[in-house]
């Protein structure tokens, strides 16, 4: 169900925990966060110990006033469940419960998330939990939504009834030992199997196939629990309250289009650098996964998050201040909360929610910053989410119904990125394996096609298989394979019917090499693919150092400094048009892109990872109209256009700290400030602005 069937407008607040406190705020905090404009609030998720202090021993009465204010002031509540930290009774009662990340070898207590979530002992507290807190709250005015858990599958169990159901899965799905020894290939090194109980533990397991079906297991425990909790949720939530988790795309456990099945709306906590990380001029490296650098990496997660359902999304958690630890202390530049959150917004997000309302004076998060710092006065970061507050009021239901514009698909595949962190085509700088190597493929293609202007819809595979080629191919004339190396006959079909029914298929590498099980395919590369793209190839090679990269066509003009990067396909031409060489070679790689037409279509092949100039080259002759060159924006200012019914809304930032302007193709209305601009006038912006605009007359899409 779209978000717009549960509220209008964007509701706007942070995570609120009363319990944290080091006096009686209450009353206070409530009205700060009204000034500012919030419309909700999270609670109760992070606290069972606080809920149920003793085993059967229940407080459930002390949220009641936080509820009661909010109300009084208009403030909605997202209710969470509090399932993912166990409190230290239950880990003293039933120790069984801990999570073994290698068999026979428990989680200690101490952190968060150390359980196995599917452990019966841990699933009746749970449920009891859940039922006591959501029973004695559901009929709260106040309520209008729940979070069961809490950014589940950061856990990969290796515990005994974790493995036994492993097996049931495994029979249910192959019928019979002799079938796993034929799909896996366990004539090699002698591990056939004789009987189930033959098959060994995962935590030696050195065979492709074994893994991927492990990781697969693994992501059906994530999704049960989502499925598990909300089941019990609706029990007693109303038809007025939506139901979502909030979802960390870095954890292990997780398919996130199959996790928010069961949820009436997906939810994701976006985390990202601050100050030079949101600055398009500057370079800042990925510290960690889950942990965003670059203004394309912000409007990926945005993309991302959208591409779990397909619809608009949440956002439960976002920074406030800094992120991290007590030595990681990059707050934001001004302008740059209100840049990142019409960012999301653009991409198709209906909530934001800062994690949290007050910088916290004690555990293991004390310096990720709040709202409020540790002095719990109202400072600049306050003032300048109270000024983005009042703006996301002022836009108010001009996003209800709002989807964003794409001119591109780009396909993602959780098998493939779990497929490549067992065996990666890439390798680190110290030559080790690259267990990132499927997102830093995908990145590169996502960046480079968002750097040049081009908006991008990321579908999943799952996804795109259930749609009409010929509809998409209508709806998306550039469809980005990079890398989708686990993929049976069907879905490599589906890529050549998109291509046929008028599409332009562009193909990275690995792409039809793999089969559903990641096993190299007994056929030429790329199988089912090569011979309507015009080409094969026998050998691939790593790179060590970047490749240059020349054209060989007046169509394609690339920036100086283009290259391959990591690895190349050796290209051998067939029937295809080649736009772009590398310098001859011992290895006797020549062919780094091609392309050829297919049918109603065309089929490109790219052979090697690109470097930022190479993608967004690519790019550029893919999509050479995009809406940013029709605002005549300058480099460092993003476009992002959408319909909401019958309007055409346009989000324009400048991620730089100089004054620019740009060229408004239409009539146009600010939906903050009302100011209007006729075609051709000049819109200045200055360091870090963003602005939201209503476009008349003019398709900008």
């Amino acid at each position: 169900m779209a978000a717009s069937s549960w509220f209008s407008g964007v509701l706007f607040g942070a995570a609120y925990y009363a319990e944290y406190q080091l006096g009686d705020r209450l009353g206070d905090d409530l009205d700060l966060m009204r000034a500012a404009g919030f419309t909700v609030i999270r609670v109760g998720e992070s606290v069972w110990s606080t809920w149920e202090p003793r085993e059967g021993e229940f407080d459930l009465d002390w949220l009641e006033p936080v509820l009661d204010g909010a109300h009084a002031r208009g403030i909605g509540v997202v209710l969470g469940t509090p399932t993912y930290a166990v409190p230290p009774w239950l880990q003293r009662l039933h120790p069984e419960i801990a999570a073994e990340p290698e068999t026979g070898r428990p989680n200690r207590f101490g952190g968060r998330q150390e359980m196995d979530q599917s452990h019966p002992a841990y699933r009746f507290y749970a449920e009891r939990i859940v039922r006591k807190v959501v029973a004695r709250y559901a009929g709260h005015p106040a309520v209008i939504g729940y979070q069961v858990d809490n950014e589940p599958g950061q856990q990969l169990p290796h515990n005994e009834h974790t493995f036994q159901r492993f097996l049931e899965w495994l029979k249910d799905r192959y019928g019979s030992v002799e079938a796993i020894n034929k799909a896996w290939g366990l004539v090699y090194w002698s591990h056939r199997l004789s009987d189930w109980a033959d098959l060994w533990r995962p935590d030696g397991n050195r065979m492709p196939q074994y893994q991927l079906e492990w990781r697969r297991f693994q992501s059906t425990l994530a999704t049960e629990l989502i499925a598990w909790q909300a089941a019990v949720v609706r029990e007693y939530a109303r038809d007025d309250q939506f139901v979502t988790t909030c979802i960390s795309y870095s954890r292990p456990q997780i398919a996130d289009e199959e996790l928010v099945r069961s949820l009436d709306v997906t939810s994701g906590n976006p985390y990202y650098k601050m100050q030079d990380g949101l600055d398009w001029h500057e370079e800042v490296p990925r510290e960690q996964e889950w942990w965003h650098t670059g203004v394309w990496a912000l409007f990926q997660w945005g993309d991302r998050a959208w591409s779990t359902a397909q619809a608009p999304f949440l956002v439960t958690e976002t920074n406030a201040q800094s992120i991290g630890d007590a030595w990681q202390n990059h707050p934001p530049f001004p302008g740059q909360l209100k840049q990142a959150a019409l960012a999301l917004l653009a991409r198709g997000c209906r909530m934001v929610e800062y994690w949290h309302w007050q910088t916290l004076h004690f555990g293991g998060e004390t310096y990720w910053g709040g709202v409020l710092p540790h002095s719990q006065r109202p400072g600049r970061i306050y003032r300048e989410i109270a000024e983005l507050g009042a703006a996301l009021k002022a836009i108010g239901s001009a996003v209800d119904d709002y989807v964003p514009d794409a001119d591109v698909l780009l396909l993602y595949s959780t098998d493939t990125k779990w497929a490549f962190e067992v065996e990666p085509p890439l390798a680190d700088p110290d030559g080790s394996p690259n267990r990132n190597a499927y997102l830093d493929i995908f990145d590169a293609f996502y960046r480079g096609f968002f750097e040049a202007g081009a908006q991008i819809r990321v579908q999943h595979l799952s996804h795109f298989l259930a749609e009409d080629p010929a509809e998409l191919a209508r709806r998306y004339p550039v469809l980005l394979a990079p890398a989708l190396y686990v993929a049976d006959d069907a879905a490599l079909a589906r890529l050549r019917e998109y291509a046929a029914a008028g599409g332009h298929l562009i193909v990275g590498i690995r792409t039809g090499y793999g089969d559903d099980l990641a096993r190299p395919r007994a056929a030429v590369a790329p199988a089912l693919l090569g011979e309507p793209a015009g080409v094969h190839y026998d050998e691939y090679n790593n790179l060590t150092r970047p490749l240059p990269v020349s054209a060989t066509t007046d169509s394609l003009t690339l920036e100086p400094g283009s290259a391959g990067t990591q690895w190349v396909d050796v290209l051998q031409v067939d029937d295809a048009d080649v736009l772009a060489t590398y310098p001859p070679t011992e290895m006797g790689a020549s062919a780094a892109l091609t392309t050829r037409e297919f049918e109603a279509g065309r089929i490109s092949y790219l052979g090697t990872v690109p470097n930022a100039p190479l993608s967004r080259s690519i790019a550029r002759w893919a999509v050479p109209q995009t809406a940013k060159q029709r605002w005549q924006a300058p480099e460092a200012v993003t476009v992002a256009t959408g319909r909401s019914d019958d309007r055409s809304i346009a989000f324009l930032s400048n991620w730089s700290a100089e004054p620019v302007t740009v060229s408004a193709p239409a009539k146009a209305v600010d939906l903050v400030s009302g100011d209007r601009y006729a075609a051709g006038d000049l819109i200045p912006f200055e360091p870090r602005a963003a602005v939201v605009l209503e476009v008349q007359d003019h398709p900008i899409g």
